[in-house]
């Protein structure tokens, strides 16, 4: 894992699929004027059918539910024992690009009463909307560009889905291919969105 500790106490914890990377994107968050945010990033798989297999929960299930455990369980456990810092459920958020997309709304759909927003860039097409949604669903935010059409499209069934089971959703749609560029540069919004409303630093666009 790598942790982005910002300079005020936090105010807000994302936990981040490919945590290595997304981590470093700390400072973009401090010059947007947001909460300020602690980014907990668990390091991806380098290899991609490992890496899917964890991420989503179709390809592999005793993989993914072990995963999951040590996301949920083990990396919280670890950062309120080390930091010393709440995670309220209203003040938490779960984040992830591309296949780590499908991970946010894996685990932000199964645990609810733990991650009080969902952050989800251009995901996947292996765990799709469920036939059933649970009756208690976080915040989603969602964004993906115009130049990745396949992932446009998962990101607008999702939407439409979530929608449809009564979420408070954002579909963010770019101008934009599959990359670090898109999805760094939606981040502050999509925390400004979830644990700033009303402020006038960052406006989403819907």
């Amino acid at each position: 894992m790598t942790v982005y500790v910002p300079p005020d106490t936090p105010e807000v914890v994302v936990f981040a699929g490919d945590g290595k990377g997304i981590s470093q994107w700390g400072g973009c968050l401090e010059a947007a004027g947001v909460p300020s945010t602690m980014i907990v990033g668990v390091h991806g798989p380098a290899d991609e059918t490992s890496r899917l297999h964890e991420y989503s929960p179709v390809f592999d299930a005793e993989r993914f539910a072990a995963h999951e455990k040590f996301f949920v369980k083990d990396v919280r456990r670890w950062v309120r024992s080390r930091f010393g810092v709440a995670l309220p459920l209203e003040r938490t958020a779960v984040f992830g690009v591309s296949a780590g997309g499908e991970l946010a709304l894996a685990l932000g759909l199964r645990h609810p009463g733990i991650y009080g927003a969902v952050f989800s860039g251009s995901p996947g097409a292996g765990y799709k909307p469920p036939g059933v949604m649970p009756g208690s669903i976080p915040r989603v935010y969602l964004v993906a560009g115009t130049l990745e059409p396949f992932f446009l499209d998962n990101a607008n069934r999702w939407a439409a889905a979530l929608r449809d089971a009564g979420a408070d959703v954002v579909m963010s749609e770019r101008v934009a291919s599959h990359g670090a560029a898109l999805w760094q540069g939606e981040f502050p919004l999509m925390v400004a969105w979830a644990f700033a409303r009303g402020s006038t630093a960052v406006h989403p666009a819907r």
